[in-house]
């Protein structure tokens, strides 16, 4: 399963999906993402994260575009935002990424927020289905909700999602929405993986990490694999692209992934998505 940067998870769909990948988030449009992107593909990977509220995507296109991989090699990533949510306006949305990442298609396409306060995302998710069924999505999923909203939608629409991006770290595992999630067939993947270096001091991730002679990210990075988490960590310089890649040739013990499922505290750095409604 994880033998290298190129393992891939099977979705319920049949699409394979790599288990590592680049996330863009806050990343500055230009020089700055376009590099980074370029870096990562260099190294290996073949998952890149964007989103249209991130305000990269054009700088994202043109990284895959200068790079010497072919296209579909790569699984590229990206969410609709708040204020496009609604059948139509996502439809418009999405064309609008499309035409800034200039791509045929797109590997993987969320919802950023459930943004319950609207009540918009089960309309939103149809406008999805829509663009999974004409072709131009190979696979659709959702970015941070809970049980309540994939249970909504799993009731009214015709399509489970294939993926739940979350807010995932030892500081917040989320186990029942796990649970939920791997019930139902839907692949969590893990946004903030190493809590925004929030965790890299912490005392019980640096001693595990002393005895594989690993970083305390790399660590971070190989308990969410082996939880069978997909993880996408942030980075715009080549040597931490590389380091956060750098995680197949080792494997933690059972008793050391208890110890760091036991940092658990529930903890959020992000908005509870029940409660968040910026558009």
């Amino acid at each position: 399963m994880l033998k290298n940067l190129q393992s891939t998870t099977t979705l319920h769909n049949g699409v394979k999906m790599p288990w590592l990948g680049l996330g863009v988030f806050k990343v500055k449009e230009g020089e700055e993402v376009v590099s980074s992107v370029k870096a990562a593909i260099e190294t290996g990977y073949k998952s890149i994260d964007t989103a249209a509220v991130y305000r990269n995507e054009d700088g994202v296109g043109k990284a895959i575009a200068e790079s010497n991989v072919p296209r579909e090699e790569l699984f590229i990533t990206s969410k609709v935002w708040n204020a496009s949510q609604g059948f139509d306006s996502t439809l418009a949305a999405f064309d609008e990424t499309m035409k800034k990442l200039d791509l045929d298609y797109l590997d993987l396409y969320l919802i950023h927020w459930p943004l319950p306060v609207e009540g918009k995302y089960v309309d939103t998710w149809r406008a999805l289905e829509k663009l999974y069924k004409d072709g131009r999505v190979r696979a659709i999923g959702v970015s941070n909700f809970k049980i309540n909203h994939l249970e909504e939608l799993i009731a009214n629409c015709d399509i489970t999602p294939m993926v739940n991006q979350v807010e995932y770290h030892p500081r917040l595992t989320q186990t029942d929405l796990h649970a939920f999630c791997k019930q139902n067939k839907i692949q969590l993947e893990a946004w903030s993986p190493l809590m925004q270096g929030g965790l890299l001091e912490e005392p019980t991730l640096v001693e595990i990490a002393n005895k594989y002679k690993k970083s305390t990210a790399q660590v971070i990075l190989r308990w969410d694999l082996q939880n069978e988490v997909v993880t996408i960590p942030k980075s715009i310089k080549p040597h931490r692209i590389a380091e956060n890649a750098d995680v197949f040739d080792f494997e933690l013990t059972e008793e050391d992934m208890n110890r760091i499922n036991d940092l658990n505290e529930d903890k959020r750095i992000g908005p509870d998505p029940d409660e968040f409604n910026r558009v």
